[in-house]
């Protein structure tokens, strides 16, 4: 696959560039370093063009996360979802914790795969292009408390490495036992070579314990949630993986269901928290360390860090840009104002409220928001996204999709 050959030269060469520019004297002038490096990267381009039929072939997509790019596992494992959710494009709930669709479904659909099923889904699931793990609510690190004390989910990222463990051993098990009819709906055995391994989590690590413990505290035990994800993907190269896609942490900081509690003093210019999102430029610059130290145990693979963050602050700041209208005010909630959250009515939910029945409901145009339910982002900001994801800008190091693959119509 001379996808992944691109991705582990153009990782090398990358690399090589950083190191050679740190090396270099103070005074050689910024504008012959920056010379240097487009030679360069104007000779890989070149290389790699002439090679013409070398295009990006993934036959599948393996999920980790949690509700940003849960495709319906948590609610296959408890039952109860309800609308407004699917609102827009499936019209009906599908398990995705959204009006339509998520990240990972406008990049299967752009790399001409289907829906990647749920793990967790036994019925109408086909696993023939890979498997989502992700559900609404995990974390990296092992929860020391209950889904129904705190509301955290029990499938952590070590949980879903497991599983996917299993989903392995169980495929190789399958074709060699010749069962025809349960290949049917599995993937070949040299999919997991030839796949697209996605991260999306660490978010509920980060607020769940907002609250209990305050930015300070969360920020205490964020290197061992990147580390956490680092040894995942090491152990994901050992069975076999070879493309890792990682998505850092969203400016939570811009999310209603933060801003709802918090004094105007603590607010920036475009009306999010200033320390949330200090914290999560913290992080995320963990992240990126641990992975860029991570490239060195993958020989033969290739590791994208991809600052979605930077992509979602930007809409949350200014919308009207991006053909949106509204950043920090949720579509589906109850109490309209600025941010339209109310910590006690969720999306689609009844509650009585000083002695009279309450329901967050959706609004009619969640095209032109961001924030879907104060927590989670509309199908049209997870659009701009994945758009921005494919063109390479926000990856380090650089790899678009829209460039060396023949990618299909997300719209």
């Amino acid at each position: 696959m001379c996808v992944y050959i691109y991705w582990s030269k153009l990782g090398i060469i990358y690399q090589s560039i950083l190191s050679a520019t740190e090396k270099m004297s103070p005074c050689v002038p910024k504008i012959c370093v920056l010379h240097k490096i487009l030679i360069v990267w104007m000779t890989v381009v070149a290389t790699l063009s002439c090679l013409g039929h070398a295009k990006c072939e993934f036959e599948g997509i393996f999920n980790f996360g949690d509700s940003n790019s849960d495709t319906g596992g948590f609610w296959a494992a408890f039952p109860a979802q309800s609308g407004p959710n699917g609102m827009t494009y499936f019209k009906r709930p599908v398990g995705r914790a959204t009006d339509g669709r998520l990240i990972v479904d406008f990049l299967a659909q752009a790399l001409g795969l289907p829906f990647i099923s749920p793990y967790l889904k036994s019925i109408g699931s086909d696993y023939k292009h890979g498997a989502n793990y992700a559900t609404l609510a995990s974390t990296v690190l092992l929860p020391n408390t209950s889904l129904f004390v705190t509301g955290i989910s029990p499938f952590s990222l070590a949980i879903q490495l497991n599983q996917m463990k299993a989903f392995k051993s169980q495929v190789e098990e399958f074709h060699h036992s010749s069962n025809q009819q349960e290949l049917k709906r599995l993937p070949s055995l040299d999919i997991f070579g030839k796949s697209l391994y996605t991260f999306y989590i660490g978010q509920n690590d980060f607020t769940s314990n907002l609250a209990a413990i305050g930015v300070g505290g969360v920020k205490q035990y964020l290197p061992q949630v990147v580390s956490q994800i680092a040894g995942t993907i090491k152990e994901l190269y050992a069975l076999g993986g070879r493309a890792f896609l990682v998505l850092n942490l969203a400016p939570v900081g811009c999310y209603p269901s933060i801003l709802a509690g918090l004094p105007p003093s603590e607010l920036d210019a475009f009306g999010c928290s200033i320390a949330y999102n200090n914290a999560v430029v913290d992080y995320n610059k963990l992240l990126k360390e641990a992975l860029s130290q991570t490239r060195g145990s993958l020989p033969n693979g290739s590791l994208i860090y991809v600052d979605t963050s930077s992509v979602l602050l930007e809409l949350f700041r200014h919308p009207t840009s991006h053909g949106l209208k509204y950043g920090t005010k949720s579509c589906c909630g109850h109490g309209g104002g600025a941010h339209n959250f109310d910590p006690q009515v969720f999306c689609g939910n009844t509650k009585v409220v000083n002695g009279r029945p309450v329901t967050a409901t959706a609004c009619s145009d969640p095209y032109n928001y961001v924030s879907w339910d104060g927590v989670h982002a509309t199908e049209a900001a997870n659009k701009l996204t994945t758009l921005a994801i494919l063109n390479g800008t926000f990856s380090d190091p650089p790899f678009p999709f829209e460039q060396f693959c023949d990618l299909h119509s997300i719209a």
